[in-house]
């Protein structure tokens, strides 16, 4: 495997400019695909504009000053992807990961108490010895659970760094789902119903915008982000 990326063919979440230099830092394999995560360098030069080039924020990154998900990473190409918290406490800043509607990478700054939880989608489950059951997320993570009600699509929301389980949203109609992928990218809608897909096809749902406008997309595309209201702050709302 190449240890580099040509820019010309890396993701579109990348926010840089194609034509600039001929390579681009590359991902390490890690919790989050490449074609949706951003390697720590570029999000600390590119985004938060904190550094002025890889030379840089590898020295950051290496003063350990930098937290993903409240843990100190050193790794300059360690994938950072979606609803992960990064946190430079030497600024007293904390940024969530999300996407805007054209499908790029969005850091939402959120304050002290939301950097500590973070949602996580179950992708699913299994049961394991002891009676336990174990959810595998999103991001990687697998948590132990002796609860049975947890479901496939179900979001839980977890404390950092400990992985507490704090809050179940199940997928049901009515909730607030943000949108990962697919035309819809970055909209938070309301699930108005479930549409089940006959053979292969994967299933849909039907989503309603706080406009009152009406859309459908796969079911894997959504992601749970609150009952009444959504429980994090949004790409577009004021800051606090």
């Amino acid at each position: 495997m190449s240890k580099h990326m040509h820019r010309l063919v890396s993701p579109k979440v990348y926010p840089i400019l194609k034509k600039e230099a001929h390579y681009v830092i590359k991902v390490n394999p890690g919790p989050h695909p490449k074609d949706s995560s951003l390697p720590l360098a570029i999000i600390l030069r590119d985004l938060l504009k904190i550094t002025k080039s890889a030379r840089e924020s590898k020295k950051v990154l290496n003063a350990k000053k930098v937290m993903v998900d409240q843990k100190i990473r050193t790794n300059y190409k360690f994938p950072v992807g979606l609803m992960d918290v990064i946190s430079i406490p030497e600024l007293n800043v904390n940024f969530r990961f999300l996407f805007d509607n054209k499908g790029k990478v969005k850091l939402v700054e959120i304050n002290e108490s939301e950097a500590k939880l973070k949602p996580c989608k179950i992708k699913n489950k299994k049961a394991v010895k002891g009676g336990k059951i174990q959810l595998n997320l999103h991001d990687g993570r697998n948590v132990l659970t002796n609860e049975t009600s947890y479901k496939t699509g179900d979001t839980i929301i977890i404390s950092l760094p400990e992985q507490e389980i704090k809050k179940h949203l199940p997928l049901d109609k009515e909730v607030y789902v943000y949108i990962t992928d697919g035309t819809h990218i970055g909209e938070v809608a309301k699930v108005i119903d479930f549409k089940p897909m006959p053979g292969s096809n994967p299933d849909r749902v039907t989503l309603q915008t706080s406009d009152g406008k009406t859309f459908e997309t796969l079911k894997k595309y959504v992601f749970v982000i609150g009952k009444e209201k959504p429980e994090i702050k949004l790409p577009g709302e004021e800051s606090e």
